[in-house]
């Protein structure tokens, strides 16, 4: 089918939107009209040369919501036309050493995210201006319409609104799962978040609802700390040096058990301060991405070892994403979770440059691209 994506033809381009080529699905397959679409910090990466490509064009977008329209043979029966879906941004074919050993954020399918060959036959399912595009992890979902394998389709409650459903596709999970999962908050815990973008007010609700005394927000915004204390901060900072002092009144010098780096682009001189922010056999997680060819870190390496504080990565909040989507939506339905402040604004897909300067400037938690049927025809 002939529809309209935004595509990404070099680094340091704005995205163009035009006409692509879409595929049907073939086996494994199904077709997927798109409602909702996040615009996540990751696909910025693409635009910089932080995530290196291997070709242009590039389909941006990898947080989606939609309705299934098509199935390709030898799709999994509880996958039907018309079913309410989230696109994970990480496959998970449930047979590999990861899957079976419970870490599907780590599947083998993903060492071919960034290559744009579908899973099912290694061919492209998108062409524009003749030419093969790469789905930004293998997905692309910014276009209302999507052709993608089943193992990254996760059915959903139909009730839940598809613009805050798309979300619970990465930045939610990956960020709620920081605190929940990898860094294991618990009940009284001191944890400091630092960056207060969509991952980061995810790992904040993760905190306050894994019982944490104290959460403290750091962000250089001031709009982004007055909205850390709506979704549950205690306290808030403008920067992780600026906190240090306050932190040790606060907990009487032993620091934040739980330090989660949540920024729009990881810098290795951040470790430090995190560090120093952590306590003693404290754990300090980096969930930000840097750019594939930074290798510096800063940090004490004696105190590192002396003080026993972990460093620990993290991608998908460690998650699954067959059992964590359908959780954070209940959480979501019961009150518990607040996805829909997470919303700053929605834009057309026309306007995801305007969208993506905004979450530059500090003004959006979450921008999410909202399909209507102009963009179908």
């Amino acid at each position: 089918m002939k529809t309209k994506g935004a595509l990404l033809w070099g680094l340091g381009e704005p995205w163009s939107i035009e006409e692509i080529e879409l595929g049907d699905p073939v086996s494994g397959e199904v077709q997927i009209q798109l409602e909702a679409a996040g615009m996540c910090h990751s696909d910025h990466h693409i635009v910089t040369g932080a995530t290196p490509m291997p070709a242009f064009p590039v389909m941006g977008g990898h947080e989606g919501a939609g309705v299934i329209t098509a199935l390709g043979p030898n799709v999994p029966a509880d996958l039907q036309v018309g079913d309410h879906v989230v696109l994970s941004f990480i496959p998970a074919c449930g047979r590999c050493p990861a899957c079976v050993s419970g870490q599907m954020a780590l599947c083998d399918l993903g060492m071919g995210l960034l290559s744009g060959q579908s899973i099912s036959d290694g061919t492209f399912r998108i062409q524009a201006r003749g030419q093969n595009v790469i789905p930004m992890c293998l997905l692309g979902t910014f276009a209302p319409y999507m052709t993608v394998h089943h193992t990254s389709v996760v059915k959903i409650d139909p009730t839940v609104p598809f613009e805050v459903a798309c979300l619970v596709g990465c930045g939610v999970p990956t960020g709620f799962g920081s605190t929940t999962n990898v860094a294991n908050v618990m009940p009284g815990d001191t944890v400091v978040i630092v960056g207060l973008g969509g991952v980061g007010i995810s790992a904040l609700q993760g905190a306050v609802l894994s019982g944490a005394t104290n959460v403290i927000a750091i962000d250089p915004e001031q709009w982004k700390r007055e909205q850390a204390m709506k979704f549950g901060a205690t306290h808030t900072f403008d920067s992780m040096e600026a906190a240090i002092l306050p932190v040790m009144e606060l907990t009487e010098g032993r620091m934040a058990e739980k330090t989660v780096i949540t920024v729009g682009e990881m810098r290795g001189e951040l470790v430090e301060p995190a560090l120093t922010l952590t306590a003693k056999a404290g754990t300090c997680v980096v969930t930000a991405m840097g750019h594939m060819t930074d290798f510096d870190v800063k940090q004490n390496n004696f105190l590192l070892a002396m003080l026993q504080k972990r460093v620990q990565g993290v991608i998908f909040g460690g998650g699954n994403a067959r059992r964590d989507i359908p959780r954070l939506l209940r959480l979501y339905k019961s009150g518990q979770l607040n996805l829909d402040d997470m919303v700053t604004r929605t834009y057309r897909l026309e306007e995801v440059n305007q969208g993506y300067q905004d979450m530059l400037d500090g003004k959006n938690i979450r921008g999410v691209v909202r399909y209507t049927d102009a963009d179908r025809n």
